[in-house]
């Protein structure tokens, strides 16, 4: 196993990390900051909408730069925007560094998993990129909790402080260790933007919008949610974060080799059950026992869905895969920064805690709705069908 491997995944745990800790920590941010839970909120659909708005544009603004320099300077934007979240004195500076922050995320996690299957034979490059990846798993079985227990433990921003040395670490492991390649394809990006053609791609990015905001709605809001409703203590918080991390898991485990079998089946499963298992939650959340039992079920059908999309997405957009990855991730984020915000709006409107989890499930419904249109099309195939160069 090629240690620069290594190297892109403790990336991608650290990048990981901070997208996600922020969930954790949202009550001690808004206290410490002056502002509401739903202001704080804001800060998960800014980095959101940061990724989303500038993945393609950083993407397009380091094509010609060889992958390792790219990677090396979009870390570096990563640590520097770490950097002002750890020192930021108010709320707008710390928006701003949150914006700063996520500039390098989609197009890291783009030009990483291309760099990532180039560093190992052909059939094993699926591989490559999973163990990438991995740091992103990582990131929310041990970053969120670890955390989240740090910032309750010494103060919000000593977590940011740790992940900008983690990033550090990580950008001398990218200048030391990752080969620079002589022999690397130039991005034609005109070629690839052509390629993105037939509703099918489109269909699937908005798949990815729609899970991802069901899932936010809920997850930007489950540390107060606990603690409010549930009465949870802040260490059990964390405690519980840690639970949702391995049910993330393993559901990206069981929903991978579950949409190998059948793609279209899995997909409409784990809307359909992110919609039951949400809906449940606003009634459980009132009592320990059964608010964990359906927190895990509900990370566990959540994460189900992420290879599946991945696939999907994938395979309508096959002729412009370097693109289309970006554009997934950026999609991924987009649908964060929508549940942040429809998330925030049911508690600004006074329907309090309990609500969440119910938009949650609306929101699951309609990327099923989605979904069903997409794989009710099989006698549309020219519309559906993936473009070709």
């Amino acid at each position: 196993m090629p240690l620069s491997l290594i190297i892109l995944a403790l990336s991608a745990f650290a990048i990981g990390t901070t997208e996600f800790v922020i969930m954790g920590l949202l009550p001690d941010v808004a206290a410490d900051l002056g502002v509401s839970i739903p202001g704080a909120g804001w800060l998960v659909t800014g980095y959101a909408l940061g990724v989303a708005i500038g993945a393609p544009f950083m993407a397009l603004a380091t094509s010609r730069l060889p992958r390792k320099a790219a990677l090396i300077a979009l870390m570096g934007v990563f640590i520097v925007g770490n950097l002002l979240c750890a020192v930021a004195s108010d709320y707008n500076l710390l928006m701003f560094a949150r914006v700063v922050t996520a500039l390098c995320h989609g197009a890291f996690f783009g030009i990483g998993s291309v760099v990532a299957a180039s560093l190992v034979p052909a059939n094993r490059r699926a591989s490559a990129v999973a163990l990438m990846f991995t740091g992103l798993t990582l990131a929310n079985v041990l970053g969120v909790p670890l955390g989240t227990a740090l910032g309750q433990e010494y103060g919000w921003r000593s977590t940011f402080w740790a992940v900008t040395v983690i990033g550090v670490i990580a950008l001398i492991g990218l200048i030391r260790f990752l080969p620079f390649r002589h022999d690397e394809e130039k991005l034609d990006m005109r070629a690839e933007l052509a390629a993105l053609k037939g509703a099918g791609i489109w269909l699937s990015l908005s798949m990815t919008v729609l899970f991802s905001a069901s899932m936010f709605a809920l997850f930007t809001y489950v540390a107060p949610l606990l603690g409010d409703v549930t009465g949870v203590s802040p260490r059990g918080v964390t405690w519980t974060l840690l639970l949702i991390g391995v049910g993330l898991t393993l559901g990206n485990i069981v929903g991978g080799k579950l949409a190998d079998k059948r793609l279209g089946a899995t997909l409409v499963g784990v809307f359909a059950s992110m919609a039951v298992v949400s809906t449940v939650l606003s009634w459980t959340s009132v009592a320990l026992i059964p608010a964990e039992i359906t927190l895990f079920l509900w990370a566990t059908a959540a994460f189900a869905a992420v290879p599946a999309l991945q696939v999907n997405v994938v395979t309508f957009g096959k002729a412009a895969p370097n693109l289309v990855s970006t554009l997934n991730i950026g999609a991924f984020n987009l649908g964060n920064a929508l549940g942040a915000w429809v998330g925030g709006t049911v508690i600004a409107q006074g329907l309090g805690l309990t609500r969440v989890p119910l938009a949650a499930a609306a929101l699951a419904v309609l990327a099923l709705i989605v979904t069903l249109i997409t794989f009710s099309q099989g006698g549309k195939k020219a519309e559906l069908a993936p473009a070709t160069h």
